[in-house]
């Protein structure tokens, strides 16, 4: 007994939810936030509050705003400091 399985797929179908899916990235890259809150900065440093106040956040040069009493740490600056950072771990 020969059990054949038969597919047939719409490539115009396929590009299209491909493109989408491209496009949706593509935005979602581009939303990047323009300022990281110590919750955002813990989240991508994969580093506790503690951690991050022993470390680093006395550090002169580690970009950071204090508004109201919110610390706001401009996203681009600090990225580029904490890549700088690491390497002189």
């Amino acid at each position: 007994m020969n059990n054949f399985i038969s597919i047939n797929i719409d490539e115009a179908e396929v590009k299209k939810i491909c493109h989408e899916k491209i496009e949706k990235l593509i935005r979602e890259v581009d939303s990047e936030k323009v300022f990281w809150d110590s919750k955002e900065l813990t989240r991508r440093t994969c580093l506790s509050w503690n951690t991050i106040q022993h470390f680093f956040f006395f550090d002169q040069r580690f970009p950071k705003h204090k508004v109201g009493g919110k610390w706001l740490f401009p996203a681009k600056e600090t990225r580029s400091f904490l890549e700088q950072w690491l390497k002189e771990q």
